[in-house]
């Protein structure tokens, strides 16, 4: 019994499967383990790069359907509406002026604000997207209900016939709303006759400017 034992325990049959019970060694997890890091040194700033770019380009679209919205408002409302922008705070609402009792513009829906890596301003761009504006330059301030200006603002005002314009009264010649993030720059170009825009450019070539 103890030779067969003996012959037993060396045979290739049992050899090989403690072999297989034994594992991975050391070396092989270290290498694993490697690979697995360096695959997320590379995944991760690719991920966090194209999540700030849907962020972005959600931000841009969104701003530009509010813009869309607050021109049907002031149809339907049949008074003046208005994209309210806090370019400090990084929100806009839209807002109606209340014809009735005391005048004033009111809230009509509540503040929407941008992702945690999008800002208003201009970033990089130093130039307006072609054919659009003759300088690069943020809408006009809003001005409160006793018509002066209020810092760190933008406005796209409406008229109830859905015209753009000035808070004077005028019809308003092009204006724009520019908002940038580690992906780029997008304008969003109201043009005088009330069409809508939406352009884009790289952080990398700032005036390569491209209607979306």
């Amino acid at each position: 019994m103890a030779l067969g034992g003996t012959l037993l325990a060396h045979s290739p049959i049992v050899i090989s499967r403690l072999r297989k019970e034994s594992g991975f060694s050391a070396l092989e997890l270290l290498v694993v383990v490697a690979i697995v890091a360096s695959m997320a040194a590379i995944g991760i700033p690719l991920s966090t790069g194209m999540i700030d770019d849907i962020k972005l380009r959600g931000d841009a679209q969104g701003l530009s359907a509010a813009v869309a919205q607050t021109k049907l408002t002031a149809s339907a409302k049949f008074t003046h509406a208005r994209l309210f922008v806090n370019m400090a705070a990084g929100t806009f609402r839209i807002q109606t002026w209340n014809r009735a009792g005391t005048p004033g513009w009111v809230n009509a829906a509540d503040d929407i604000r941008l992702s945690d890596r999008s800002a208003f301003g201009f970033g990089p761009a130093t130039a307006p997207p072609p054919n659009t504006q003759a300088t690069l330059a943020q809408a006009p301030a809003c001005r409160d209900d006793s018509d002066a200006a209020i810092t760190g603002t933008a406005c796209f005002i409406f008229n109830s016939r859905g015209i753009s314009v000035l808070s004077t009264g005028p019809p308003a010649t092009t204006q724009a709303l520019y908002l940038n993030g580690p992906s780029g720059v997008f304008a969003i170009i109201l043009g005088s006759t009330g069409q809508l825009q939406l352009w884009r450019t790289t952080q990398t070539g700032a005036n390569s400017w491209r209607q979306k």
